[in-house]
């Protein structure tokens, strides 16, 4: 159950960065689901990777039903020529978001994996904390996997989490994790255009680099879901990616 926010906190300017690649059979619910959201001053900006399946042609449709009858866009959809990497569709999106006036950006998947009715924890956390980002994390205490997880991939994840933390040296329980929110004065911190990881271990790189420009993050516990529709989009390269990117951020820091 989603709880409300104070008018106040429920209007502030936050755009939710959701990157997609034959998302087709899953983005109508999920806007749905995230515009329904009791937060006037959301933004929803689906960042297509010109997917085969017509997912950036669907967003578009999606986007002008949705603004319609609105007073200020509700969605926008950001077309890019090619797939190469989510952690570059997330900074073209994000950083859109920061030059059209977003105060947060928070960071989904389109897959249904995340929980939506936690966005408004996840920004009244924020408000009222005063935190740099915020994690929506399955390794705090009352986080969880699916139990569709199987064996293999939750010891995979949790194994993935233990090495980055350790080799980074980080308090943050799930420093994988892809669902975030971010104040925009973080983001600037971080400069985006200057981050090097091209895929999943984006979200260790963000992180990583948000801690050392002295923002605290706050962990909130979340249920991380199986996937409602397609395919996971883990590759062996990603995985390869992920497991030097601890490695060579440590080094810089060192220097």
């Amino acid at each position: 159950m989603t709880r409300a926010l104070p008018p106040e906190w429920a209007g502030e300017r936050l755009t939710v960065v959701m990157p997609t690649y034959n998302e087709a059979a899953n983005l109508p619910r999920m806007a749905e689901t995230v515009l329904g959201l009791p937060l006037p001053g959301l933004h929803l900006k689906i960042v297509d990777d010109s997917s085969p399946d017509g997912t950036g042609r669907l967003a578009e449709e999606l986007a002008e039903k949705y603004n319609a009858d609105a007073r200020t866009p509700r969605m926008s959809v950001l077309h890019r020529t090619e797939k190469d990497g989510l952690g570059r569709a997330y900074t073209a999106g994000m950083g859109e978001a920061l030059r059209e006036g977003a105060r947060f950006v928070a960071q989904m998947d389109a897959d249904g994996s995340h929980p939506v009715h936690a966005l408004p924890q996840m920004l009244g956390t924020a408000l009222a904390t005063g935190a740099g980002f915020v994690v929506g994390s399955r390794y705090v205490d009352g986080g969880a996997l699916d139990e569709d997880w199987g064996l293999h991939r939750q010891l995979l994840s949790s194994f993935a989490n233990r090495y980055a933390r350790a080799v980074l040296k980080t308090r943050i329980r799930d420093i994988t994790a892809g669902f975030n929110l971010w104040r925009a004065e973080t983001l600037h911190d971080v400069d985006l255009a200057t981050l090097d990881s091209a895929g999943y271990s984006f979200q260790v790189e963000l992180k990583f680099r948000a801690t050392r420009a002295g923002r605290h993050g706050i962990e909130i516990p979340i249920r991380f879901e199986e996937r409602t529709a397609g395919e996971s989009k883990m590759s062996l390269a990603t995985q390869v990616e992920s497991a030097l990117v601890p490695l060579r951020l440590r080094l810089r820091s060192r220097r």
